[in-house]
C-alpha cells in the first residue's frame, strides 16, 4: 500500500446510513433501520450549535438488552455516545485506521461542511483499502 495510490476515506465509507432524532425510542429506531449493515445510527443534531452522536448495535445489547431494560421505554439519548469523533472525507485510511487505534473507535461518521455524508469502520477499510476490486492487495 505504501507505493500504491492514496487510498481516502470517501473511496471506502458507505454513503447510506440512518440517522435518528435522539428521543426517538430504542424500539422506533430499530424499527426504522434502513441500513442494517452499518451496525449503527447517527444522532442528528437538535440545533446548528449542537453535535452529532451515535449509538453502535453493541450499545443497545450491552445497555438495554442485556440490563433487561424495556425498549419502548428506553430513549436513544440515554443510551448514545455524544458528541463522536469524526473524519473528514478526504483522510488518508491509514491516519483514520491509526486515530481509531489511538481512541479505541470502531467507526465514524464521515462529515462534511458540518453535515454527515457517510460512516466508515474498521472493516471499510480493511476490506476496501487494502483490496482491490479484482481481490489483489494494493
Amino acid at each position: 500500500m505504501n507505493e500504491g495510490r492514496l487510498v481516502r476515506v470517501r473511496d471506502v465509507m458507505k454513503s447510506k446510513f440512518d440517522m435518528i432524532n435522539g428521543k426517538t425510542t430504542v424500539e422506533d429506531a430499530l424499527k426504522t433501520m434502513r441500513h442494517v449493515e452499518t451496525k449503527s445510527l447517527i444522532v442528528d443534531k437538535r440545533h446548528d450549535d449542537d453535535e452529532y452522536g451515535m449509538v453502535l448495535l453493541s450499545d443497545i445489547a450491552k445497555q438495554v438488552l442485556a440490563r433487561d431494560r424495556s425498549p419502548e421505554r428506553v430513549n436513544i439519548y440515554e443510551i448514545m455516545s455524544k458528541p463522536v469523533l469524526s473524519v473528514r472525507p478526504d483522510m488518508d485510511i491509514r491516519y483514520c485506521a491509526r486515530m481509531f487505534e489511538q481512541f479505541g473507535l470502531s467507526r465514524a461518521p464521515v462529515i462534511e461542511q458540518g453535515r454527515v455524508i457517510g460512516i466508515v469502520s474498521f472493516t471499510d477499510m480493511v476490506l476496501h483499502g487494502l483490496v482491490d476490486e479484482e481481490g489483489r492487495s494494493r
